[in-house]
């Protein structure tokens, strides 16, 4: 969330900020409140110093054997209004903290300005467009033919958008998170982790999935926890409420999960075979850094993206997103986006992010500064490294033979048992 203070020393700049990404309009109600709530603290501090006088009145009163009675009466009175006041703070905050969950993150002053993905902007294209002496096959002709999909089982098991992989295909879906894994620990210098793939709302919350988006989350109702929709939520909130050195900084964190959303806006063709699932698998990086090491750790991270799909040989772009279209919780994001060519579209693989401070604040993050004195919040990022079933789907039409066979890239071919092809 952003900082109240930020907000009371300079609403018009925050207002302006937010409003390149048409999130400014609660920014008038919360000063609005902030200012109630300040009157009602100054009139509980006047009133709890009239009550000291009074109880010290009291005191000499009984001590000579006055009567207090009047004194009494009033303290009573003073105590009642304390005590309604601070139920009106109460109040106040609970309506304030619903609002500051709502107000979303300010774009970086490097972010683009627009409105809509018309407004990104392409920083840069690497690889050639793939050509064939045939029609290539969208994805889901390929793994049908191949055996390697399987849609209408998926849905018979869970419903639409939820894909079944076999043989090979099973074996290439877990080759490539293995792999990734591996290339991000061994050659990016990240800590693995396994986290657990149901948390709580307080880490929804955190990351900034809750309360906006709760409508596309999978929610277990009666224990109250949530499939992740991304390992970063388990990632960012490890040190959820908890003060770290900053001598243990920066923090590097990888992570495989599937990843469920529920994507209840999307229909029609972006959602045919394995463009837009609900349930799909992700490798995930987090850094937690030093607010002036944020946008060099966002570089570097973006980076450690384009290497994977480098290595598996995919054409890409790289977009910076405008204020308009960034997350929630971010400042600033690229996407990535893959060519495939059987869809002759480009599906974005990748989004990577720094957040600032915001889900820091959110989350309860601090560090204690090396010399110990004092604490601020430190920035978070997070990546994909990458997403599937989309860099599955781009290498099936990408890599695909006109004897309807898969060539299967050289970086995995150890993770396929040595399996230069995926055949019938």
């Amino acid at each position: 969330m952003l900082d109240i203070k930020l907000i009371r020393k300079d609403p018009a700049a925050v207002k302006a900020a937010l409003a390149r990404r048409g999130g400014a309009a609660a920014i008038d109600d919360l000063l609005r409140l902030d200012a109630e709530r300040r009157q009602c603290v100054a009139a509980v501090e006047a009133l709890k110093s009239r009550k000291n006088l009074v109880s010290k009145e009291v005191g000499k009163a009984k001590a000579v054997g006055k009567e207090a009675s009047e004194a009494i009466a009033e303290m009573k009175q003073v105590s009642d209004k304390i005590r309604d006041y601070d139920l009106k703070v109460g109040d106040i905050d609970s309506r304030m903290e619903d609002l500051m969950l709502r107000i979303p993150n300010i774009p970086d002053i490097s972010t683009p300005d627009g409105a809509s993905s018309n407004d990104n902007v392409i920083v840069k294209q690497i690889g050639e467009l793939p050509r064939f002496d045939f029609e290539p096959l969208p994805h889901w002709e390929i793994g049908e033919r191949l055996g390697i999909l399987d849609f209408a089982s998926g849905s018979l098991l869970s419903g639409s958008n939820f894909p079944v992989y076999k043989g090979l295909g099973a074996r290439l879906e877990r080759a490539l998170w293995s792999w990734m894994l591996d290339l991000h620990v061994r050659e990016h210098g990240y800590t693995e982790v396994s986290p657990p793939y149901l948390v709580k709302r307080e880490c929804m919350t955190g990351t900034g999935q809750l309360p906006k988006l709760e409508g596309d989350m999978y929610l277990c109702g009666e224990d109250d926890l949530f499939l992740v929709p991304t390992a970063e939520v388990p990632l960012v909130n490890l040190h959820r409420g908890r003060i770290l050195d900053e001598r243990a900084l920066p923090l590097s964190y990888v992570a495989y999960s599937p990843c469920f959303r529920r994507e209840a806006g999307s229909y029609g063709k972006e959602t045919r075979g394995l463009m837009r699932v609900h349930q799909f698998d992700k490798v995930e990086m987090v850094k937690i850094t030093r607010p002036e090491e944020s946008l060099a750790a966002l570089d570097a991270m973006l980076r450690h993206a384009e290497e994977v799909l480098e290595a598996l040989g995919l054409p890409y772009r790289v977009l910076a997103l405008c204020a308009g279209e960034i997350s929630f919780a971010s400042a600033k994001t690229y996407d990535i986006e893959v060519w495939a060519a059987g869809v002759r579209r480009w599906l974005e693989v990748a989004s990577i992010s720094t957040c600032g401070d915001f889900q820091a604040r959110r989350a309860g993050i601090r560090v204690r500064l090396k010399e110990g004195k004092g604490t601020f919040h430190p920035h978070t990022l997070n990546g994909s490294g990458v997403a599937l079933a989309r860099t599955f789907l781009a290498l099936l039409e990408n890599f695909q033979t006109a004897d309807g066979l898969v060539a299967v890239p050289e970086a995995l071919a150890p993770y396929m048992g040595g399996a230069k092809v995926i055949g019938a």
